[in-house]
């Protein structure tokens, strides 16, 4: 019997051995170094809500339906751009995610880590305590991100010793869409090797291969053993067109099927989707922004190119790819445009001298979200594009509202709660998903009204630099609550929208955790949050330990603040802009702290995920 029971044991030993060798590893020693390990990656998956958009694509023809295929593939062509930009090893880092994952066999771990990728969009994560970490192993995150050489400074591009800071040289690193090098010979044969490689781009961009061939001749001199700093060997800058030549070329081609798609039921969307598939050779949007804005589309719309800069913490300057494929909601869309009416008188009433005139007949439209990519992703609300000044002023601008994001109630509920650990139950009940969509269209027709121009007729973006995305937000979050009175008296709102509007601005500017400075929308916030309370918009109960809204106040207060933000805008003044923001992002823990302490608590999430049906997710 005991030779029995020993053969008994011996055997449960060698079984439970094997069964431990043959499952995934799931203790946190079982990931490599600079893997996040559960203890670090579990309380922001806690805290992320997953929102699945599934709108219903049934009004859509047989050639609509198809085409839609054909813009989803050039959305994920986008997304992966995206992440490229934002960090150099991105794409790298994800594969051996996604490889490591397979053989750990999928435990939480991996899991976590790929649900943090898709969330970040990246490798870097943005921590409950609003900091920003690589969760793999990657190097951490720089302010240029990957648009300009790892590592570089401001003060390495302006005073590069083999080219000289002129305009020229400025205009051309500087350029919105166009990828800063260092002038290594490696980078160089890149370059031409792929304008030779596309014969389409070399037509294009006719002055640039002698341009670089040029340039490499100049470098021949550099050997790699002497290990010259960047700044001795140079820099120059290479279009989008270029950098990512094989990627466009490829969004190139399924621009155009889709086109082909579409062209009987709607020959105006096939128009623009032509025309931005040429821009995205010639790294010149104008084509396709006029067709896009003046264009009047049935079922579809989308976003597609590069235009925002909030990614670019060097100089604010380099946009960054997204992607939106939108359907159309015409019956709402058709009443929102007709109650859009008197942008002039708008314009007039705003606190400044320098009024400009305004095209009354923007192109707004209501829309439902079949899928978000790049910088586009992320419950964007509402866009209102293009952003160049000269284009605005040649064919006005378009403002997509997604309804489906702002209308969703989850979404909703998670807001009001926020609202109500911030400024008590009673006064957030005034607070509507209706008065959140009129606060979101205004804002976006705020970015149409006011200052465009500096005094000296210089764009905002070059003469503000890293500060025009905080004061370009912040100024259109202003006037979306400064015209709101004027709407109220004309019959656009009742009192109660009027209200809700109101409680909206303030609910906009509430923060759970201090601000980083390179946060533009989460910076203005801060600055009217602090604006309010220092002319007693808002007050705060040191009892109950809530804010109060003081109504009567409102118009005169953000009114008082507009003008200031117009005024900084004009004047064009870095100096003074930095002076401006730094008056108005004091934090203090007393008021703020626990304020966003409260907020802390209440929220159930504080990240959302954003999944598609459109994509089988």
């Amino acid at each position: 019997m005991l030779k029995f029971l020993t053969v008994v044991l011996l055997l449960a030993l060698f079984v439970t051995t094997m069964a431990q060798r043959s499952s995934p590893r799931t203790s946190q020693n079982s990931l490599p170094s600079g893997y996040w390990t559960l203890e670090k990656s579990q309380p922001i998956v806690d805290k992320t809500q997953t929102i699945r958009l599934a709108p219903d694509l049934s009004q859509l023809s047989e050639g609509e339906r198809k085409a839609v295929e054909k813009l989803l593939e050039v959305g994920k062509i986008f997304q992966q751009l995206y992440e490229e930009q934002r960090h150099s090893e991105a794409l790298s880092s994800y594969v051996v995610l996604e490889q490591l994952d397979k053989r750990m066999r999928s435990p939480k771990e991996t899991q976590n880590l790929l649900t943090l990728y898709r969330l970040f969009q990246g490798p870097i994560a943005t921590t409950l305590e609003n900091k920003r970490e690589p969760f793999l192993p990657v190097q951490p995150i720089t302010p240029g991100k990957n648009m300009y050489p790892p590592g570089v400074k401001k003060e390495d591009l302006e005073t590069d010793r083999l080219v000289p800071w002129t305009p020229q040289t400025q205009a051309k690193l500087l350029d919105q869409r166009s990828v800063v090098r260092v002038a290594h010979p490696l980078n160089l044969h890149a370059d031409i090797e792929r304008l030779k490689k596309y014969p389409a781009l070399s037509v294009l961009h006719p002055k640039l291969l002698g341009e670089l061939e040029e340039i490499e001749r100049s470098r021949r001199v550099y050997q790699p053993r002497n290990r010259l700093p960047d700044a001795q060997i140079g820099y120059y800058a290479v279009p989008y067109a270029v950098a990512y030549a094989d990627e466009l070329m490829k969004a190139y081609g399924l621009l155009n099927e889709a086109a082909d798609l579409v062209d009987k039921d709607d020959p105006e969307f096939a128009r623009y989707l032509r025309n931005r598939s040429r821009d995205l050779l010639s790294n010149d949007y104008e084509s396709g922004d006029a067709s896009w804005v003046t264009g009047r589309f049935k079922n579809l719309n989308a976003q597609i190119g590069s235009y925002e800069t909030y990614d670019d913490e060097l100089y604010s300057v380099k946009t960054f790819f997204a992607f939106s494929l939108l359907l159309t909601r015409q019956q709402e869309t058709n009443a929102l445009r007709q109650a859009m009416k008197g942008l002039q008188a708008l314009e007039d009433s705003l606190p400044y001298q320098q009024h400009k005139k305004v095209r009354e007949d923007i192109p707004v439209g209501v829309y439902d979200v079949v899928a978000d990519f790049g910088q586009a992703r992320g419950g964007n609300t509402a866009t209102i594009l293009p952003n160049e000044s000269y284009l605005a002023r040649r064919y006005g601008r378009t403002i997509l509202l997604r309804a489906n994001i702002m209308r969703d109630r989850d979404i909703f509920e998670g807001t009001s709660s926020t609202f109500a650990a911030a400024v008590g139950s009673e006064q957030a009940k005034v607070l509507t998903n209706e008065g959140s969509f009129y606060r979101t269209l205004w804002h976006e027709v705020g970015h149409y009204l006011g200052v465009d121009r500096t005094r000296n007729d210089r764009d905002l973006d070059e003469a503000l630099q890293d500060n025009s995305n905080t004061l370009e937000e912040m100024k259109a979050d202003l006037v979306s609550l400064f015209v709101a009175e004027a709407l109220r008296k004309n019959g656009y709102y009742t009192d109660a929208q009027l209200k809700s509007v109101y409680a909206g601005g303030v609910l906009r500017v509430l923060q759970n955790n201090k601000p980083r400075r390179d946060q533009p929308y989460n910076t203005m916030q801060l600055m009217q949050w602090n604006y309010f309370l220092e002319n007693g918009l808002l007050s705060f109960d040191q009892s109950t330990k809530t804010l109060k809204i003081h109504y009567d106040k409102y118009h005169d207060v953000v009114g008082k603040m507009l003008a200031r933000t117009l005024a900084v805008q004009y004047e064009g003044d870095k100096a003074a802009s930095d002076k401006f923001i730094d008056q108005y992002t004091m934090w203090d823990e007393n008021l703020h702290g626990v304020v966003a302490a409260n907020i802390r608590a209440q929220q159930r999430y504080r990240f959302r995920l954003f999944k598609y049906a459109a994509l089988a997710e």
